[in-house]
């Protein structure tokens, strides 16, 4: 197994990000139901296959391709799930504008910049029952096995595992920020959709990659 992808022929990424946040539409609208609009896996289906639609063939490099989805997602999406994953996903596109490589470091710096980017254009903080409360554990397990040592798909193995750890620990927190922090008290016991769809997105990412390395 090699330690690292090409980046300028990994665009597929983003089209099995689509792929994913299609195939788990119906289940993240039910999840956004239960103290939202219910309409939050319709609206990134939306944007995420409107994206799709403009990659091209052939494919852009990963960049340029999440680049793309980002642009996408801020001008069509709409609402606070627009530009919080279109920052997401353009700030990792820049840690991609120089090297040739996806390694460990890579995408340890990708990680770190997604998690900043979010919390500097959103209003939340972790444990605020967010898409943060994926992404940030799942930020600091992968940079903490990597300064473990341990191998890049290791690092995304327990990545993964802490952002399905993060998704999870919204059931028992209680909403901070957006409609369904008007419930107070009652919006706990639900999982919340942002932060189910971003472990969603992390664990297709890890996969993909996984996936390109055994190649």
């Amino acid at each position: 197994m090699t330690a690292s992808i090409s980046i300028k022929a990994s665009g597929g990424l983003v089209v099995e990000l689509i792929e994913a946040i299609n195939a788990n539409r119906a289940w993240l609208s039910e999840i956004d139901g239960a103290i939202g609009d219910g309409d939050h896996g319709i609206n990134m289906s939306k944007g995420f296959t409107a994206a799709g639609e403009k990659l091209g063939d052939p494919l852009p490099s990963l960049p340029d391709a999440l680049n793309t989805l980002s642009d996408t997602l801020i001008e069509d999406l709409g609402g606070s799930m627009g530009p919080l994953y279109g920052y997401l996903f353009s700030s990792m596109a820049d840690e991609l504008d120089g090297p040739d490589e996806l390694d460990a470091a890579v995408f340890a710096r990708m990680m770190h910049a997604a998690f900043e980017g979010v919390k500097e254009i959103g209003s939340a903080e972790v444990g605020d029952k967010t898409l943060l409360d994926a992404l940030f554990p799942a930020a600091q397990a992968f940079d903490e096995a990597l300064k473990e040592g341990k191998s890049f798909d290791e690092c995304l193995d327990i990545m993964s595992d802490a952002a399905g750890k993060g998704r999870d620990a919204t059931k028992d927190m209680v909403a901070k920020v957006g409609r369904a922090s008007r419930l107070g008290e009652r919006s706990r016991g639900v999982l919340d959709a942002g932060a189910t769809s971003c472990c969603l997105i992390l664990q297709t990412l890890a996969k993909g990659i996984k996936q390109r390395m055994q190649a």
